[in-house]
C-alpha cells in the first residue's frame, strides 16, 4: 500500500516522507528495512527509531522528529495492531461440515458454519451463525455458543456452559472441565465433590492456548465480557472474572476467587481462593494474592503487599546478610 493510503486508513498524521511511498510489510524497530513500517511507543526504543532503516514509523503526537518519514498516532501500539489488521487479513474458511465430523440430529447450528474434520458436537447443542470448528473440537451436550465462534483445533467445550457472542478459543483449551473438589471422608480418602454447574462465558472474549476455565459444584464459574486470557491460565471452580480483565501466563485462580473488572493479573500470579481482587488493579509478576486487594491497587510479592512497600524489602534484603551480622556483633560487644 501507499503511505498516504495507510495514514487515511489508520486516520493518523504523514509527516516528514512522501505520500506514495510503498509499504510492503510490517517488523519491529531494529529488523525493520526498506518499504517496511514499524512503531515506537516505549522511550527506550526512541534511539532506535532514529537510525532505523523502516521507511516510516509510527510515533506518538508529541515524538520528536526523525530522519524517517512518522505516520503520527495518539497511540502508537494500538494503531501498528490496527497496521498490521491491514496486511494480515484472517484466514477464511468456506462454510461446510466435513465428512469425518459428527453432529448429532437434535444440535442447531447457525448459517455459514465452517465444522472441519473431526469435530464432534453433542445433542441439544446450540451454535449461532458464522462459528469456525476447526479439526478435533468438541463440543458437549447442552452448550449454548452465540455468533461469530472462533475454535482453533482440540479444543473442548464441556456440558451445558454457555459461550457469547465473539469468542475465540485457542487450541487445547477446556470450557467447563470439573472443578478441583473433594471432600476427606473419616478414614482419610477423598470423594469427589460433583461439578455440575456450567462455565458462563460472555461476549468478545479469548482464551488462549491450553488454559481451564473449571466448572464448579454450585453457582457458576464466569468470565465477564472482554476479558483476554493468556496460555497456561487456570481459572478455579466458581470464580468470577470481571470486564475487560487480562490474565497473563501461567496465572492460578483458586475456587470462587472474584476479580473486578479491568483487573491485570501478569505472568505467574497465584490468587487463593474466596479472595478478592478490586476493579483496576494491577498485581506484578510471580506475586501471591492471599488476602483482598483493594480497588486501583498495585500490589507486588508473596504475598502481595503495596508495590512501594514491596521494592523496599527488594532493596533491603540483599543487605539482610550484613544487617545479621551487624545485629549480632552488636549483641555481643553488649
Amino acid at each position: 500500500m501507499k503511505l498516504f493510503a495507510i495514514a487515511s486508513a489508520l486516520q493518523v498524521r504523514l509527516e516528514n516522507g512522501s505520500a506514495e511511498t510503498e509499504i510492503t510489510g510490517l517488523n519491529g524497530i531494529e529488523q525493520a528495512g526498506p518499504g517496511e513500517l514499524t512503531f515506537v511507543s516505549n522511550p527506550k526504543y526512541a534511539a532506535a527509531a532514529r537510525s532505523t532503516k523502516a521507511s516510516a514509523v509510527i510515533v506518538g503526537e508529541d515524538f520528536p522528529a526523525i530522519p524517517a518519514a512518522m505516520l503520527r498516532a495518539k497511540d502508537p501500539y494500538l494503531t501498528f495492531a490496527r497496521a498490521l489488521e491491514i496486511f494480515h487479513q484472517p484466514l477464511q474458511y468456506p462454510p461446510g461440515v466435513h465428512a469425518t465430523a459428527m453432529v448429532h440430529a437434535t444440535a442447531r447450528i447457525g448459517a455459514e458454519a465452517h465444522i472441519g474434520p473431526y469435530v464432534v458436537i453433542d445433542e441439544d447443542v446450540e451454535i449461532g451463525a458464522n462459528a469456525v470448528l476447526l479439526a478435533h473440537v468438541v463440543i458437549y451436550r447442552g452448550a449454548r455458543i452465540g455468533n461469530n465462534f472462533f475454535a482453533h483445533a482440540h479444543a473442548i467445550v464441556r456440558e451445558n456452559c454457555r459461550i457469547g457472542n465473539n469468542v475465540l478459543l485457542q487450541n487445547g483449551v477446556v470450557i467447563g472441565a470439573d472443578g478441583f473438589g473433594f471432600a476427606k471422608t473419616a478414614e482419610g480418602r477423598w470423594h469427589k465433590i460433583p461439578q455440575p454447574a456450567p462455565v458462563v462465558i460472555g461476549d468478545d472474549v479469548e482464551v488462549q492456548a491450553n488454559s481451564c476455565i473449571d466448572r464448579a459444584s454450585v453457582g457458576e464459574t464466569r468470565i465477564g465480557r472482554g476479558v483476554k486470557v493468556d496460555n497456561l491460565v487456570q481459572v478455579g471452580h466458581g470464580s468470577h472474572v470481571g470486564e475487560d480483565a487480562i490474565l497473563c501466563s501461567q496465572v492460578g485462580l483458586a475456587g470462587s476467587t472474584e476479580i473486578g473488572n479491568r483487573v491485570i493479573l501478569t505472568g505467574q500470579v497465584g490468587v487463593v481462593g474466596h479472595c478478592k481482587v478490586g476493579e483496576n488493579a494491577i498485581v506484578t509478576p510471580q506475586s501471591g494474592v492471599a488476602n483482598d486487594i483493594a480497588a486501583g491497587a498495585l500490589v507486588s510479592g508473596s504475598p502481595a503487599v503495596d508495590h512501594r512497600t514491596w521494592l523496599k524489602y527488594s532493596a533491603i534484603l540483599p543487605r539482610l546478610p550484613a544487617i545479621a551480622r551487624a545485629v549480632r556483633g552488636s549483641k555481643n560487644s553488649d
